[in-house]
């Protein structure tokens, strides 16, 4: 039993992203585990790669298991996908930063937008790679299908939106909250990353060339341009969101205390509206008619007022 070069590989994988798990699981629980908040996305990139890094190993011991191969290969394949989508994430609070002073040119339907074309470039890459697992099977040979050339075609489009919406985004960086411009300088710092690690995605989806191949391509061009690129985008993500303040829930304090005055004079009608209306309800009922016919209502509270008030005139 000999470890190769590509095990080796792995076992550097599993080394540095089980304590970015970790970290990112600590980020999301922080930050909150909200899809646009970014760090989900991270726990589930440190995930595959654990995951995949894992079934390549175990190659070791089952060399013939076909889909061990399969499985790590769609792992990798995708990896890219969860690291534009945590990117769009830090995008987002910072877009959020800066619309509570300054409204921006991107809008929340804007990232929706292009968080739904990764998803479905996502989608497109796992479908494909079954699929093309299916002919290694038949044939021998791992080539990708037209499911992942439209994928990736996905992706390269949601790459190219995002980086006009970050450009477009740092124009108004000024007017983002205190501590939250590093999250444009660790953006900056991941987009040129991602775009080496989305050349290795369209070398292995749209060529032939055998180097770029998922399961028996060179060992040193994957760590080299692709790998090496994931790692330095998460542990940039990482370092950033340690740093950040937690966004606090939105509250309407401010709001409650400028009014105090007004609400505490607007009390009465309040409630005697409330009353009207719990009146109302209960006059269209039988119960509440029944219950009403014994309660003095208030035109027979003055009128009977009015008669005790008669009355102790006449005995004076």
């Amino acid at each position: 039993m000999t470890i190769t070069y590509r095990n080796g590989v792995s076992i550097g994988e599993i080394v540095v992203y089980t304590p970015a798990l970790f970290i990112a699981i600590f980020l999301a629980i922080k930050h909150g585990f909200g899809r646009s908040s970014g760090w989900y996305f991270l726990v589930v990139f440190s995930l595959a790669r654990i995951i995949g890094a894992g079934m390549e190993l175990a190659t070791i011991n089952d060399p013939r298991n076909i889909s061990l191969y399969i499985g790590s290969a769609i792992l990798t394949n995708v990896g890219f996908s969860p690291l534009e989508l945590a990117t769009l994430g830090l995008l987002s609070r910072l877009i959020e930063s800066i619309n509570k002073t300054h409204k921006t040119i991107v809008s929340s339907r804007v990232m929706k937008s292009i968080e739904l074309i990764i998803t479905v470039g996502l989608i497109l890459g796992i479908v494909g790679g079954v699929q093309a697992g299916n002919d290694y099977t038949s044939k021998g040979t791992y080539v990708p299908n037209s499911l992942n050339k439209a994928g990736t075609a996905l992706l390269i489009v949601s790459y190219v939106l995002t980086t006009i919406s970050t450009i477009a985004v740092s124009f108004s960086a000024s007017h983002a909250e205190p501590g939250e411009h590093r999250i444009l300088f660790a953006i900056a710092f991941a987009l040129p990353l991602l775009l080496v690690r989305l050349v290795y995605s369209i070398f292995s989806t749209f060529t032939h060339n055998k180097n770029f191949n998922l399961i028996t391509g060179n060992t040193t061009i994957l760590l080299c341009v692709a790998l090496l690129e994931e790692l330095a985008v998460t542990v940039c993500f990482e370092a950033v969101g340690l740093t950040l303040k937690k966004v606090p829930k939105k509250s309407h304090g401010a709001q409650q205390v400028g009014s105090v005055d007004s609400s505490d004079a607007s009390a009465p009608m309040m409630q005697q509206k409330k009353e009207n209306i719990a009146l109302r309800i209960a006059k269209k009922t039988i119960i509440g008619r029944i219950v009403m016919a014994f309660m003095p209502s208030d035109e027979h509270k003055v009128r009977d007022v009015e008669m005790q008030s008669q009355g102790f005139e006449q005995r004076r």
